[in-house]
């Protein structure tokens, strides 16, 4: 494996026409983490990819590997390996073929190949045309083209899509032991629930801004509200308890016997409803997802645009 180094965006602008897809944007992508890149579509997440690997040119700006352009780097592919458009293969050449003709171009041993090969899953289709290979088995050849460098730097534009769970969870495990060998790692996804669960960091952009770079667990306390469900078949009862106890309460607006409970834990709240005498069918901490935090700031941004 090449050493890993830091993805930094320096005050990175692309212009095309009118149209600025990304403005003004500065992060770094260190190494050792997974990093989740989020914005909805449109937001410029493929542009500042493309511009990391020197697919466009900057309208302002720098993207650097290491503090260098990947163009300014030798043997690239063994720095940085990348999967934009796993589709992205002539539909009769093989597997082995395809990672061949990549491993020729980037200086890489041909014995890498069939070692990719296995590490993605495809050894059993290796000499299959990449035409007849199913959508999650498309993307294992996408990300396996994006590894065949073994380079210390990893950049995925949506790997999980068109993989059923068990290619998901194996994609997910993929991408943290990348990182956990301190490899850099960087992925995009609109799955929500798939990004809580992989990604150490995120950078959110938004119409081409940032508009967080912060670790995950930190991004999600800040901006989400904890509350305790409640559920009693004596629901008026517990209410009235609680807001003798002075902690605020609402109807659940699903479960007709169930509270939203804020300012308080489910300790205090058991303990309120024990002392009353009201018995409890559940009581349960829950707090915003992921894709709520991403929806309201997103659509707070919109609505003051």
């Amino acid at each position: 494996m090449t050493p890993s180094a830091t993805l930094e965006a320096h005050a990175l602008t692309k212009r095309y026409r009118r149209t600025t897809a990304v403005d003004d944007l500065s992060f770094r992508v260190r190494p050792g983490v997974v990093t989740g890149f989020l914005g909805p579509n449109g937001a410029g997440k493929s542009t500042t990819l493309r511009l990391f690997l020197g697919l466009d040119r900057p309208t302002r700006g720098a993207a650097t590997v290491g503090g260098l352009r990947l163009a300014e780097t030798p043997r690239a592919m063994r720095v940085v390996g990348a999967m934009l458009d796993a589709r992205a293969v002539h539909p009769r050449r093989t597997a082995t073929d395809h990672l061949l003709a990549v491993a020729r171009a980037g200086g890489v041993h041909r014995r890498r190949v069939p070692e990719v090969l296995g590490l993605v899953g495809l050894a059993d289709a290796a000499h299959r045309p990449a035409g007849e290979l199913s959508l999650g088995m498309q993307q294992r050849l996408g990300i396996a083209t994006a590894l065949v460098g073994d380079p210390g730097v990893v950049i995925l534009d949506e790997p999980l899509n068109g993989l059923d769970p068990e290619g998901i969870r194996w994609a997910r495990t993929l991408m943290r032991d990348l990182a956990s060998e301190g490899r850099t790692v960087l992925f995009s996804s609109h799955l929500m629930g798939e990004m809580e669960l992989t990604a150490d960091h995120l950078v959110v952009v938004h119409h081409g801004r940032l508009l967080a770079d912060q670790p995950l667990t930190a991004f999600v306390a800040e901006r989400t509200t904890r509350r305790v469900r409640a559920r009693s078949p004596e629901r008026e009862r517990l209410a009235a308890a609680l807001d003798r106890a002075g902690v605020t309460t609402r109807v659940d607006p699903v479960a007709a016997d169930a509270l939203d409970v804020t300012g308080t834990t489910t300790d205090e709240v058991g303990r309120i409803a024990a002392t009353t005498g009201v018995a409890l069918a559940e009581l349960t901490d829950v707090r915003d997802s992921l894709e709520e935090v991403f929806l309201a700031m997103t659509a707070a941004r919109k609505d003051a645009a």
